[in-house]
């Protein structure tokens, strides 16, 4: 990294030009001195530097004009400002202006080796960060394409994702399971004042209430037996960002209560704490759920209930926007063809008639699953009506090449428990048979999840 990198020190003084370029020589760094302002201006233009030691004391054209100035040029130039004892309050007015550091004279070889040291690690954590903003940028952007927006309902959540994103208030999101909601929870994120924070995530209906209790909140060492050192919490880890309770209508009415407090104070305890943690996050929360009728039922909170929807969402079944399942399934095929390698060129008009006339009980999630199954089974250049024969049960197979009658249980097996999101119980109670049945099933055709 040092052989690479090029530094130019600007200073009026030869001499301090002289023992900079052979010190950072030494240590194998790329060295170019400059007498002034307008002279180091002039070398920029044609080749821009890592890292810039400019004199605040020059004639002409002193080091903070040539700090704003390199800065307009260079925005993500490193400068190290050069100064005399008497003038280290001039320094730190640079640093607010953009210098990374400061250097007093007289110099000392190895505070000046490890002040490069320094710079050039804040140099690489800047560009990792540059690196994974753009990898975040291209997960952002295939989010987007898996929410797409052809379909006038979802034309309408994005006019509304869009609208709501930059307020901190709190936000419900309604809709069946695999519709998801959890992708419109990170793209109102993405829309928000603190897209920059941290999206913290909690399933909140596969966690018992001690242990989602603990997930939510954090504990100290010791609260309880297997708490062998302190743990911090997801509200503490979305400070500054975005939490995100999924399945919220799962929770028990303790639960409510204490994050109704919490969100109403912005600080809470961990448990067997007796400090009080403060935390501001923005919490956006979901559920399948109808919580207007828990309410009635006396299974969820009033009070709760209206402090989490402030804002509601209410995001459309993939049966109310059919034109949306061509698209998908193309994103879907692309993004499952570049992960197995294989090379598929698209789906038949049979296959796309199929996946339009289908109801979809699972959404989008049951789609994804059937276009990496029908990946995984392609024969052919073609997604066809024979990797999709079970979502048409009265499809004409002796048309579409040979398919055992072993092959179509496995085939209605996988869609009933996509569309259950593999959930055993709801599966077998789908098909017809009862839950052992189906495990037994599950186990001599070795139908795998996903």
């Amino acid at each position: 990294m040092r052989l690479s990198t090029r530094i130019m020190v600007v200073d009026d003084e030869e001499t301090i030009c002289e023992a900079l370029s052979a010190w950072f020589a030494k240590d194998g760094y790329q060295v170019e001195t400059a007498s002034s302002g307008f002279d180091a201006l002039a070398r920029v233009e044609d080749s821009a530097f890592d890292v810039y030691l400019l004199d605040i004391k020059m004639p002409g054209m002193d080091g903070i004009e040539l700090l704003s100035r390199l800065k307009e040029k260079q925005p993500d130039a490193m400068v190290i400002m050069i100064t005399a004892h008497g003038s280290i309050q001039t320094a730190v007015e640079a640093m607010k202006l953009g210098a990374s550091d400061y250097l007093c004279k007289p110099f000392d070889p190895d505070e000046l080796s490890l002040l490069m040291e320094r710079i050039m690690a804040t140099k690489a954590l800047k560009e990792e960060n540059l690196a994974l903003r753009e990898q975040l940028m291209d997960h952002q952007a295939s989010l987007h394409h898996a929410m797409v927006i052809h379909s006038e309902p979802m034309q309408k959540v994005f006019a509304t994702i869009k609208e709501i994103g930059p307020s901190l208030a709190p936000v419900l999101i309604t809709g069946e399971t695999g519709v998801g909601k959890d992708l419109v929870a990170r793209a109102i994120q993405q829309q928000s004042l603190r897209s920059e924070g941290p999206f913290i995530a909690v399933n909140c209906g596969a966690l018992t209430e001690s242990i989602l209790e603990s997930e939510l909140f954090g504990h100290e060492r010791g609260a309880f037996t297997g708490a062998v050192k302190t743990r911090r919490g997801r509200l503490e880890m979305a400070d500054n960002g975005t939490l995100f309770l999924d399945e919220i209508g799962e929770i028990s009415s303790k639960m409510q209560i204490s994050l109704l407090r919490a969100l109403e104070e912005k600080q809470f305890l961990r448990v067997g704490g007796s400090q009080p943690v403060k935390s501001e996050f923005r919490l956006i929360s979901a559920t399948h759920q109808n919580l207007p009728r828990l309410i009635r039922e006396h299974r969820f909170r009033e009070d709760f209930f209206y402090r989490i929807n402030v804002i509601s969402l209410q995001i459309p079944p993939l049966r109310e926007r059919l034109e949306d399942v061509p698209v998908l399934a193309d994103h879907f095929l692309k993004h499952y063809v570049e992960e197995t390698g294989k090379f598929l060129e698209g789906f038949t008009q049979r296959a796309i008639g199929m996946l339009t006339a289908y109801r979809w009980p699972g959404n989008v999630r049951e789609l994804r699953n059937v276009i990496e199954r029908a990946v995984v089974i392609a024969r052919g250049r073609m997604i066809g009506a024979r990797e999709l024969t079970f979502l048409n049960p009265e499809a004409d197979v002796c048309n579409m090449g040979p398919l055992t009658l072993r092959d179509m249980e496995i085939n209605h097996i996988h869609a009933a428990l996509a569309a259950c999101n593999w959930n055993i119980s709801r599966a077998a109670k789908q098909l017809g048979i009862d839950r052992s049945t189906l495990r037994r099933k599950i186990k001599r055709h070795q139908i795998n999840r996903p």
